[in-house]
């Protein structure tokens, strides 16, 4: 897959998936992926899916749930779901194994965590209450009809009773000036030291600079011409997403009066509205539930694991005829350089330091071995023969649902003795019955008559391409 920057040149490819939605959630839609543009979003189309990843914590990054120009909420490959979805998993799952990254979701809806499930055996799901979303449905913000509501509809009487000349306009990029001033009335209310609010509402005024495109439209009370408040959303399948929802606070009663008029301009067509998380304020929290969710949708964050998760550190596997596996130590660093260094088995290897580190230091590749299995994306063994270090041995390529690869290289005054076919089969051994793996994958250059016969003994060859044989052992 190849990722592009979600900017608002392109954002409108981004906009034709989010139109049609079912997942209700916010990170689902347009607006959000521009104005919280520190999260780095970027985008990819796999298996007729759009797919967005995004930083999360600690700066990694993290897909989104795929969505499919079906539409669905259901993601499922089953009871008629949507088959794309599984694909689009599964190229993600790909991407993070080749480019040796952790395998991570964020945002997914709780009715998805099933096929997450279904397709990847080892997950690990967690979830913040402060980052879940408020849902409502649209008729009762219409209405604010029946006892639970009283309380907003008598807040609106007062805010029409004390205002009887403020209405309720729809707006365009032609009010860009009174709503940078509005933005700016806002801003001399917040507390210098509420850095949050602050940057909240950062966003939220370079947000309202898009009015009008990418599906979004806006509204709000004014009062003689100048904005009492303002509502910034954009529908995406049935649920009206409801980006941003201001109110100069002096104005008594102007957000529940904001909420129902934003509600009736725009939501006549839809089933839900969603008005997003509280962010963790004690206030929003309260506003927000006073205003009688049907749900409060989670968001979860889910790690697809590797068997490699369950190590500590990287063992060691003895064999016989003093050949063993041990992790490689800071003592192997001279020999593991010349390995590492060697431009013909790099060759054969199908690896050029060169492309991550023109000139690397001393114990650059003792590092990033380290660096790999600290992330459980790879595991390294140093072959050992009479404790002397004869070569490499890495388990890669895991694929999260039980396959991984494993390659081999050993010094050249080790070349003919067996070693390297012994190494490989010790290897295979441990991720069948200790790391469980179901299947191991192996390839060789196909002009590699050595590997090729190694792989051969070993494994059974499961194709080919220009460059390479494939091989495969299933458990």
């Amino acid at each position: 897959m190849n990722f592009e920057r979600v900017t608002k040149e392109n954002i409108a490819i981004l906009r034709e998936y989010y139109k049609i939605c079912g997942y209700k959630i916010s990170d689902y839609s347009a607006g959000i992926k521009l104005m919280w543009k520190n999260a780095d979003a970027e985008f990819a189309i796999a298996a007729g899916c759009l797919i967005v990843r995004e930083k999360t914590g600690g700066g990694q990054y993290a897909f989104n749930y795929p969505v499919s120009l079906e539409g669905r909420a259901n993601g499922c490959g089953c009871e008629g779901g949507d088959l794309s979805i599984p694909l689009a998993l599964k190229e993600c799952a790909a991407f993070c194994a080749e480019n040796f990254t952790p395998f991570r979701l964020c945002a997914v809806p709780r009715g998805m965590i099933c096929e997450i499930a279904s397709l990847f055996p080892e997950i690990e799901v967690s979830a913040r209450r402060n980052t879940d979303d408020y849902l409502y449905l649209a008729a009762d913000f219409i209405g604010f009809s029946g006892k639970k509501y009283a309380g907003q509809r008598n807040h609106v009487r007062k805010f029409h009773s004390l205002y009887p000349t403020a209405v309720f306009e729809k707006f365009s990029a032609l009010d860009k000036p009174r709503i940078r001033r509005f933005f700016k009335r806002l801003e001399k209310g917040v507390s210098a030291e509420s850095k949050g609010a602050k940057t909240e509402l950062k966003y939220a005024r370079a947000m309202a600079e898009e009015i009008g495109e990418n599906g979004s439209f806006a509204g709000g009370y004014t009062l003689n011409g100048e904005l009492l408040s303002f509502s910034l959303g954009e529908i995406c399948g049935e649920t009206l997403v409801n980006h941003i929802e201001k109110g100069l606070p002096e104005y008594e009663g102007v957000y529940p009066a904001t909420v129902q008029a934003f509600a009736t301009a725009f939501a006549g067509g839809v089933k839900y509205i969603n008005r997003e998380d509280d962010a963790g304020s004690r206030g929003l929290r309260i506003s927000k539930l006073q205003y009688q969710p049907l749900e409060i949708l989670a968001k979860y964050d889910v790690k697809i694991k590797t068997p490699l998760n369950r190590l500590k550190k990287v063992p060691t596997v003895r064999g016989e005829n003093g050949v063993c596996l041990t992790p490689i130590s800071e003592r192997d660093i001279p020999e593991y350089n010349r390995l590492c260094l060697d431009d013909e088995r790099n060759r054969w290897w199908g690896y050029d330091y060169r492309k991550d580190c023109e000139h690397p230091a001393r114990d650059w590749f003792y590092k990033d071995q380290k660096k790999d299995f600290a992330s459980r994306t790879a595991m390294n063994f140093a072959i050992r023969k009479d404790e002397r270090f004869a070569g490499e041995v890495i388990l890669y390529n895991f694929d999260f649902c039980g396959g991984a690869e494993i390659g081999v290289r050993i010094l050249p005054e080790f070349d003919g003795q067996g070693i390297g076919r012994y190494a490989f089969n010790l290897a295979a051994g441990y991720a069948i019955y200790k790391l469980e793996l179901s299947k191991i994958k192996g390839k060789c250059l196909k002009e590699n008559i050595a590997s090729e016969k190694m792989l051969s003994s070993v494994m059974k060859k499961s194709g080919e391409d220009g460059q390479y044989y494939y091989y495969t052992k299933i458990v």
